[in-house]
């Protein structure tokens, strides 16, 4: 296991500055938000030539700083989804990120065609060399223990992008997912309480030893990525130091 973090924890900020901000907190791991936000790389520059060149400098700009995921936040409804999915696939091998997190469809959303979705989506990733894993977000088809051990049951290669906080904010206790821990393929953390999706770092219930352990115990070896959005009157860049140390004392 290493420490990484997202793009997205600077959110104003270009790609190549957010990596340079998180190489001088002496982050060496980054996850890449292919998406819409400000600072995201954008699907369509993927589709192209001349764009494609200047993503993959975008996200190689910071030599002390290697991208170890891309997250695809693109909505599964999006019309040219599939196009703009397998333009990632193909930037991701060029660049030699094995890992790409996927948003599930919303809750309520036919059982069948989502597992058709996602079958489609981990072909294509095989054919590139690439481990697609879905999100576990609460209001999406992928916010429930239940499902997600249905869909990677039923489609052999699909993985997990464990975000803790989901089974946490929202519910009197937290949720039990170690049955889907052997499926992990991608960590998201932040600290987090039943009330709050995201709070000062030490105040949150997310128990970090016992993840860690139940992690340890079925062999992951990839990343433990902080993602924590600006707070209003915390400084940012303080709490990536503190949440990099306490990750980073675990491993």
């Amino acid at each position: 296991m290493f420490v990484a973090a997202s793009t997205r924890c600077f959110p104003d900020v270009t790609i190549n500055k957010s990596l340079q901000k998180l190489a001088d907190l002496e982050f060496n791991h980054a996850e890449i938000v292919i998406g819409y936000g400000v600072n995201d790389l954008r699907p369509d520059w993927l589709g192209k030539q001349d764009t494609w060149q200047t993503a993959s400098r975008l996200c190689l700009s910071c030599r002390s700083i290697r991208p170890v995921a891309f997250y695809f936040d693109v909505p599964p409804t999006d019309s040219d989804f599939l196009q703009k999915f397998e333009w990632c696939m193909r930037f991701s091998k060029h660049l030699g990120v094995a890992t790409v997190v996927v948003k599930a469809a919303p809750v309520g959303s036919p059982y069948n065609e989502e597992f058709e979705r996602l079958s489609k989506l981990v072909n294509l990733g095989m054919r590139y060399g690439v481990v697609v894993s879905l999100l576990t977000e609460r209001d999406t088809v992928a916010g429930s223990i239940d499902s997600l051990s249905s869909f990677c049951n039923g489609i052999e290669l699909l993985r997990v992008a464990l975000d803790p906080s989901h089974f946490i904010y929202g519910y009197d206790s937290p949720v039990d997912y170690e049955a889907i821990i052997p499926k992990v393929a991608h960590v998201r953390l932040r600290d987090t309480t039943a009330k709050k999706f995201q709070v000062q770092i030490g105040q949150g219930v997310l128990e970090y030893n016992k993840l860690v352990g139940q992690l340890n115990k079925c062999g992951y070896d990839r990343a433990m990525c902080v993602d924590l959005t600006p707070l209003p009157n915390l400084d940012a860049e303080s709490e990536l130091r503190k949440m990099h140390l306490l990750v980073e004392s675990l491993l």
